[in-house]
């Protein structure tokens, strides 16, 4: 099993929504602080992204690519300084539609910028460490030769925003998906393949023996899992095992192993209406009362309550 992937979907909520936006002369767009996480591709013109706070801010290239992971407040702007309008998403996570711009197109003024926009709808309530991990803004630049599979997307993604065709309703959320995978490799390997030693999930994503562990307690979550076991995955006798694990991970491996049983199960209570039984199963428990205990201790409420309030705990 991929963890990433794996990581990415137990924190998906609802669809993800995405716009194309020309601006034109001087204008400046604020970002509200919101639940999910964003990104901005530059496609053409020039921009600066005002991170907020007492970042610094960075001038954009075409083709640079900017990732919120944690849905902080920002701004984008034709320059520092320029007056800011206030963006609020749709309440279903949909990108509203443009406001009348002056000048228009049709006056013959060029748009000064072209902006690919996205926004991702996540249970903050459950993040898995590996996005937690992430900066408050991830910035890609537009260099030759590097994250082709991204630009790649984010191309197919641009054309069937601006000519839509059949199909494009189920096609802009797929790519959409595939493009938020490729924007955390591009960082992780980033990381992993930098200058200096990798940390925290990077250093766990670039350790083969951790890797693996991970890789198999994501295939079997049911299974009885013993640090033994796990290290021989490794290649690892238990004691080094269990220390480079923790080292990186930042908890015990089967510290991780409930935490990611018990997110498994909050997903299945919030999202599907299989018995508490079948859940508890799907935890690794066979027994629903020791279930029930061990999810209330993580949760804060019993399994059942957690369902009725629509995962809200």
């Amino acid at each position: 099993m991929d963890v990433l992937s794996d990581a990415v979907a137990a924190m998906r909520l609802g669809r993800p929504h995405s716009a194309i936006r020309d601006k034109y002369g001087t204008w400046g767009v604020h970002f509200g602080t919101h639940g999910g996480a964003g990104f901005h591709v530059l496609l053409r013109g020039s921009a600066w992204l005002l991170p907020g706070g007492d970042a610094e801010p960075v001038a954009l290239a075409p083709g640079d690519i900017v990732f919120l992971a944690h849905g902080c407040g920002h701004a984008l702007a034709s320059e520092p300084g320029a007056p800011l309008e206030r963006f609020e998403l749709n309440p279903d996570g949909s990108w509203p539609a443009p406001p009348p711009q002056v000048p228009r197109a049709e006056s013959g003024a060029a748009p000064s910028a072209v902006i690919l926009c996205g926004a991702y709808q996540l249970d903050r309530a459950r993040a898995h460490p590996l996005l937690s991990e992430l900066p408050a803004v991830v910035h890609l630049p537009a260099r030759v030769g590097t994250h082709h599979s991204l630009r790649t997307t984010v191309e197919l993604l641009g054309a069937e925003l601006e000519d839509p065709q059949p199909g494009s309703d189920t096609i802009v959320p797929a790519l959409l998906d595939t493009m938020l995978l490729y924007l955390l490799r591009a960082w992780w390997l980033g990381e992993r393949y930098g200058t200096g030693h990798p940390t925290g999930w990077a250093a766990a994503l670039a350790d083969t023996g951790v890797a693996t562990a991970l890789r198999a307690m994501h295939a079997e979550p049911t299974r009885a899992w013993t640090v033994e076991e796990l290290g021989a995955l490794a290649g690892l006798s238990r004691a080094a095992f269990a220390r480079r694990f923790a080292g990186s991970v930042g908890v015990p491996p089967l510290a991780y192993l409930t935490w990611w049983r018990m997110t498994v199960a909050g997903r299945a209570l919030r999202t599907g209406d299989a018995p508490l039984r079948v859940v508890s199963q799907q935890a690794g428990y066979t027994s629903e009362f020791a279930f029930a205990k061990a999810f209330k201790r993580e949760f804060g409420v019993a399994p059942g309550r957690y369902r009725r309030l629509g995962g809200t705990g």
